[in-house]
């Protein structure tokens, strides 16, 4: 019988409750498997599967906050779900004080069903917590960066020594200016809301210190909204391509949910499917997936 205080028998039982159609995975005659299998859950994690079997039965009791997050959203859980995920790890349940990652079963859904589109998921950080294959074929895949290089606010003000960021080719933005005040704004919004987060604190000081752009619009106080934009994509595969990108956001959890799509009937749209079929090859791992890393780390010898 599953124990509401145990790690390992809650997590099964919200594997067995999920269909694998709630992820966009194929019904199959004949399935015995009434939930999600485990090799699914890794892989929507984006761990291994001997890691979700160690944390299933008892052999594994401490996944670090960013594995937690990931079970939380591979899991579809709801924000009581997902806290009470975080107390059965010994972890602190995340609150206002610092940013959110935790993507909302209805979120989730959403942006899984936008096939045809480029989708990506940030954070109030401006932080990638996720995407689809369509943006990581349209701009390059994220899963091969180190975590810390999926910043859009380090892409947009690049700090000497910084090394790859997203995206991995040229993208010229129409409106850079008004790009460049929207996430100082939006930064120093967050600082506001999520005072206590050490991550959103380390890149402000980051960009403070290496950028000067960044360092003076936020000393001037700069606020701004920008939630649509056009771009040229010089895509390695097809050339360049335009693609108009809106921001939507989740005032909740203050996520940003970023969609790129081509104007329907131009060349633009023909090269940009060209490109999600050039660049599905290319795709290392599944969306969000955890650094290496932390999945090194994850399947040493208990």
């Amino acid at each position: 019988m599953t124990s509401p205080t145990e790690l390992g028998p809650t997590l099964r039982a919200w594997r067995d409750r999920l269909p694998p159609e709630a992820v966009g995975l194929p019904a199959r005659h004949g399935r015995r498997a009434t939930g999600l299998r485990r090799e699914e859950l890794a892989e929507l994690a984006g761990v291994s599967v001997d890691y979700v079997v160690r944390l299933e039965q008892g052999r594994a009791t401490t996944p670090s906050a960013q594995v937690a997050a990931a079970l939380a959203r591979a899991l579809q859980l709801d924000t009581a779900e997902r806290d009470h995920l975080f107390r059965l790890a010994s972890l602190a349940v995340p609150h206002d004080g610092l940013v959110s990652e935790h993507l909302s079963p209805g979120v989730l859904r959403l942006v899984s069903r936008l096939d045809d589109a480029a989708v990506a998921v940030f954070a109030a950080d401006w932080q990638l917590v996720w995407w689809n294959p369509g943006w990581a074929a349209l701009l390059g895949d994220p899963a091969r960066l180190p975590v810390v290089a999926r910043s859009f606010a380090r892409c947009v003000f690049p700090v000497a020594g910084d090394g790859a960021v997203i995206p991995q080719w040229p993208v010229v933005v129409e409106h850079a200016a008004r790009t460049e005040r929207a996430v100082v704004s939006d930064l120093r919004r967050a600082t506001g809301r999520h005072p206590h987060d050490p991550r959103l604190a380390a890149l402000v000081r980051h960009l403070l210190e290496g950028n000067e752009r960044f360092a003076t619009l936020w000393a001037a106080g700069t606020v701004g909204a920008h939630r649509e934009d056009r771009k040229v994509v010089h895509h390695p595969a097809v050339g360049p391509l335009t693609v108009d990108c809106d921001t939507l956001t989740d005032g909740e959890a203050d996520l940003k949910i970023v969609v790129m799509t081509a104007a329907p009937g131009t060349e633009d749209e023909s090269r940009f499917r060209l490109a999600l079929v050039a660049g599905a090859s290319r795709v290392a791992a599944p969306s969000g997936q955890a650094d290496q890393a932390e999945q090194a780390e994850q399947t040493e010898p208990v």
